[in-house]
């Protein structure tokens, strides 16, 4: 009974713990909204990655700093105490949201790697000026731009984008992925979407997943249109331009992959024209360019409740405290 009833303490923390701090993050992010904007999309986007990622890690945070240790030293393995229904419930929500973030992160590595093997398979390897990436001419239906993997990724140019965009179209587009790339977008992606399994609460933290999204493609856009005012128009024109070639009514499912015409949760070609069109007709490194200690303060916050944790576990008496608090919600749940 010892070990099951730590299991489940566990696994209920592990919920409540990350659901609360979402609930928190979500509050935090409606009421600094406003500020944000006024930050460049990389900064936006970093901030929202912080905060989507930032209640799971929480959450792992205290329960290896706190839960865990006052558990082991101050429960007496021939304790009485045993697993409720409302205890054992939310220990097995938390255990089917664990393995779904699981399968959803193998699902996703198992859909990459066939996908990659059926593109490369029919693929023809290219040469572009500025990538540092594997780069191949790709015959698809849909107008690809795509970065497809996390750890190696390469990117994919449908045959008919690149004989319908002029060369200045092209190196803008091109540039626009290189943002994807140098921010590790899908890296963060995957992180993001087994997140979201792992909590097991579907419509808690979507809007920061829509956010993170939106902010993700106009950083892209904006690293681009750095590099001159006319990146940026041609930038602008790619995407009128890719966005006419689609299909009606397709959209390629592709698990890990950054598009330059984004998908459903971004706020869509019109909003990102707008946006490349000020950027052209202003000075785009004056508007886009923010101070890199405004995208560190976000992992310099979780730092320090690393090292606050750390240092306040190493106190006997918070462990004790801790393990009375366990005490509580135990007989609270009985």
């Amino acid at each position: 009974m010892y070990e099951f009833l730590g299991i489940a303490l566990v696994l209920a923390a592990l919920l409540t713990i990350n659901a609360m701090a979402t609930m928190v993050a979500l509050a935090l992010w409606c009421a600094i909204r406003r500020l944000l904007w006024r930050c460049s999309a990389r900064s936006r986007a970093e901030v929202l990655f912080v905060m989507r990622i930032g209640p799971p890690a929480i959450a792992i945070i205290a329960i290896i700093t706190f839960l865990i240790p006052s558990y082991l030293a101050y429960e007496p393995y021939s304790t009485e105490e045993f697993v409720s229904k409302k205890l054992g419930a939310l220990a097995t929500l938390s255990a089917i949201g664990v393995a779904l973030a699981l399968w959803r992160g193998v699902r996703s590595w198992l859909a990459t790697r066939s996908l990659l093997n059926r593109w490369l398979s029919t693929a023809v390897p290219i040469q572009l000026a500025s990538v540092d990436v594997p780069s191949f001419r790709l015959r698809h239906r849909f107008p690809v731009i795509a970065v497809v993997g996390t750890l190696r990724p390469r990117l994919f140019i449908a045959e008919h984008v690149l004989e319908s965009l002029t060369e200045g179209e092209l190196s803008a587009a091109i540039a626009h992925e290189c943002g994807h790339l140098t921010a590790r977008d899908n890296m963060k992606r995957s992180l993001m979407r087994a997140g979201r399994a792992a909590l097991l609460i579907i419509p808690c933290g979507r809007s920061l997943d829509r956010a993170w999204a939106e902010a993700s493609e106009s950083a892209a856009d904006e690293y681009a249109a750095q590099k001159s005012s006319a990146v940026a128009l041609n930038l602008a024109s790619a995407l009128v331009r890719i966005a006419r070639m689609i299909p009606k009514g397709e959209w390629p499912a592709l698990p890990v992959s950054a598009f330059l015409v984004g998908g459903e949760e971004t706020r869509g070609v019109k909003g990102r024209v707008r946006r490349l069109i000020e950027l052209a007709s202003a000075d785009s490194r004056s508007l886009v360019s923010n101070a890199p200690l405004v995208r560190l303060v976000p992992w310099v916050f979780l730092g320090i409740v690393v090292v606050l944790g750390v240092s306040i576990e190493s106190r006997p008496q918070i462990l004790a405290s801790v393990h009375s608090a366990i005490e509580h919600v135990v007989s609270f749940l009985s």
